[in-house]
């Protein structure tokens, strides 16, 4: 239930002194300015009257009780003339100039109508009477207009106000997102440096460990296969762990596009190819924009982009499902999305899914989406990710076309 407020107690009191005022002290004439009262408490606690249709009937309802009251204590030299204002006020301040012109001069009217009761063969209203009325009309249809002229003054201003607020709040987004970029590429200086240092200094044995294996194969006397058989282990591990450095060496490794005009659908399509023959366990279809237009932009890289962004969505999909890649023209820049439908994302992953090292994969180790998200910085443009756990993911890649 709805609290009064001071205002409210105020108007409480106002409308139960007027009633106690009443000289007749008549049941029905303080029946109906309490009614008059309660229409004007409840005007702001009824939903429905925030809509058009309900303000309009809200207005005829209170006009018309109004209308009783005056009618009931004397008509055109009813002291309660001025109740005509509810109404009025109410139009001034919820509707435009012509609604509140239309409803003051309803209200006009509907004083006026009172003139039709008189029984001109016992009364004669004298001029200064008529300008009394005239006045009190006046008076009516000029209130009407000043309180609809705050109104509209006090709409435009909250209109500024509300139009301000999305400004900061876009504002207050776009500096946070900001933040978190410096503090990711912080973050990615720092490690690159690291694994840098550490993919070095890792190669450097890396290639004595790869030759003696190699040479123990040479020496080693064919009648001895288990020892022929660890020397290839080693050998083995020692091209994984390699690789496994070379990415390290991409991570770590600034990156300087060679943007050249190139047709992303190509780009895309030489990706899907790559990933095609690594894995076939999932159909990947295709839906491209045909006016995408040709932008510069690093053919390689990008291709490296799509390659690890939908052979993650291959293999977070099961057996037999399906990889969408879809692209689509922005105004300023070419959007790509690589839909899946597989296990999705868990929410507390999601802000940390492009950090270095971290992976949900048991072999993984990490790299994939930092690096992809170190080639669109580069490349200026940005990637989101929608995704909801059990259902699947989207990451959208969109790129500047007038970098």
């Amino acid at each position: 239930m709805p609290r009064l407020s001071a205002q409210d107690a105020v108007l409480i009191f106002l409308f139960s002194a007027i009633a106690t005022l009443s000289p007749t002290r008549d049941v029905w004439e303080i029946g109906m300015i309490g009614t008059l009262g309660a229409l004007q408490l409840a005007e702001s606690k009824v939903p429905w009257v925030e809509t058009l249709q309900g303000r309009v009937l809200w207005i005829m309802l209170k006009l018309s009780v109004a209308y009783l009251l005056i009618g009931y204590t004397g008509g055109v030299a009813s002291s309660y003339y001025l109740m005509l204002l509810l109404p009025i006020v109410t139009a001034a301040t919820s509707l435009d100039v012509l609604p509140t012109l239309l409803f003051s001069l309803l209200a006009c009217g509907a004083y006026l109508s009172f003139l039709l009761f008189i029984d001109w063969n016992q009364f004669q209203i004298e001029p200064d009477q008529v300008r009394v009325i005239a006045l009190r009309l006046l008076f009516l249809a000029v209130a009407g207009n000043l309180v609809n002229a705050l109104a509209r003054a006090l709409r435009e201003q909250n209109a500024k106000y509300r139009a301000v607020a999305v400004q900061l709040a876009e504002a207050n987004q776009h500096l946070s997102e900001a933040e978190a970029a410096m503090r990711r590429s912080d973050r990615l200086a720092a490690l690159g440096q690291l694994s840098a240092g550490l993919a070095h200094e890792i190669r450097n044995p890396l290639g004595t460990i790869k030759a003696s294996a190699e040479m123990l194969t040479k020496h080693m006397p064919a009648d001895n296969p288990l020892a022929q058989e660890m020397a290839g282990f080693i050998s083995t591990e020692v091209d994984r762990t390699n690789a496994l450095v070379t990415r390290f060496l991409d991570f770590a490794r600034p990156l300087t596009p060679q943007r050249e005009p190139a047709d992303l659908g190509q780009i895309i399509d030489r990706a899907i190819t790559a990933v095609e023959r690594e894995t076939n366990r999932v159909s990947i279809y295709r839906n491209y924009s045909p006016d995408l237009p040709t932008f510069a932009l690093d053919p390689n890289l990008m291709q490296q982009v799509f390659y690890n962004l939908i052979l993650n969505a291959a293999q977070a999909s099961p057996e037999g499902g399906t990889v969408t890649v879809k692209s689509k023209r922005l105004s300023d820049a070419a959007e790509v999305s690589v839909i899946d439908r597989g296990s999705g994302i868990a929410p507390k992953n999601l802000e940390t899914i492009f950090n270095p090292f971290f992976t949900t994969k048991p072999t993984g180790v990490g790299l994939g989406l930092p690096i992809v998200q170190k080639i669109i910085d580069e490349h200026g443009g940005s990637l989101r990710v929608d995704s909801e756990e059990g259902q699947g993911s989207t990451f959208r890649v969109s790129l500047p076309t007038n970098p």
